[in-house]
């Protein structure tokens, strides 16, 4: 693609690596559909049981710290489907939100290759470390989301009773798009410092204005985490340190992508 290119010429080429990409995706989705007693069974459900890893190190910390409110015990989370192909469907649904994850790095390739002719040489040298960087902090923050956000959650939302003549007998289809969305989520936040790179490229931010609006975007992140996050004060202080960091980084790479005078 020429970056002198007529405008329908443009679209051609956009087609092609939206195609590339999406075929990308399938091909991810159909190894996660595939792989479902791994995708389903050892990684979307294990975070209801209460053996799950996270639990156990709550409770170490529990032990350690003298804080016994940290330890989850007796977490069960009774799942239930009610339609005829709800399954199945939620199958296919889950196993194409899987493609996406698997295939990002796939996914930013392919829009690198569109932009880059519009760049200079020397920013187009850095494809490899922008699908990197971006991948890496992608696959961090959903780590991050399924080993310490979901627990948290689910220890909240799947104990939470509103009357003792209620019982929770949670839909799957709720069950696995609360869990998928809190992982994708995480993921995509944990973007904000390649996001913070390209609009300060394009002059729509600056690290001077990150650095006032710093106590703003705090408070921001602390009303956030309580949102996400159960309401006690060591998980949404938990939640928030990872965001800070991420927003102080930003500043740095706002500094640094700011277009030179």
């Amino acid at each position: 693609m020429k970056s002198d290119m007529p405008f329908l010429q443009h679209l051609s080429e956009l087609r092609k690596y939206l195609v590339r990409a999406v075929l990308g995706v399938l091909v991810a989705a159909v190894l996660a559909f595939v792989g479902k007693e791994i995708l389903i069974d050892q990684l979307l459900l294990a975070p209801k049981s209460s053996d799950f890893i996270t639990y156990q190190w709550f409770c170490e910390l529990a032990e350690l710290w003298g804080m016994p409110s940290l330890c989850i015990e007796g977490l069960s989370i009774d799942l239930l489907n009610t339609k005829m192909a709800g399954q199945f469907s939620l199958h296919i649904w889950i196993s194409l939100l899987a493609g996406v994850v698997l295939a990002f790095p796939w996914i930013l390739y392919q829009m690198w290759r569109f932009i880059s002719p519009g760049l200079s040489n020397k920013e187009q040298g850095y494809s490899v470390l922008f699908v990197t960087v971006s991948s890496m902090l992608l696959f961090a923050g959903a780590l991050f989301g399924y080993y310490l956000i979901v627990p948290l959650s689910l220890r909240f939302l799947g104990n939470y009773v509103l009357s003792g003549e209620i019982q929770n007998i949670i839909e799957t289809a709720s069950y696995l798009n609360t869990v998928m969305s809190l992982i994708l989520a995480t993921g995509i936040m944990f973007e904000l410092p390649i996001l913070v790179f390209f609009l300060s490229r394009m002059g729509l931010t600056t690290a001077k204005g990150m650095k006032t609006y710093r106590r703003h975007a705090w408070i921001g992140i602390l009303m956030l985490s309580a949102v996400i996050t159960p309401p006690d004060v060591f998980s949404q202080i938990l939640i928030s340190i990872p965001v800070f960091l991420l927003y102080e980084v930003s500043i740095l790479v706002s500094k640094y992508a700011a277009p030179k005078s």
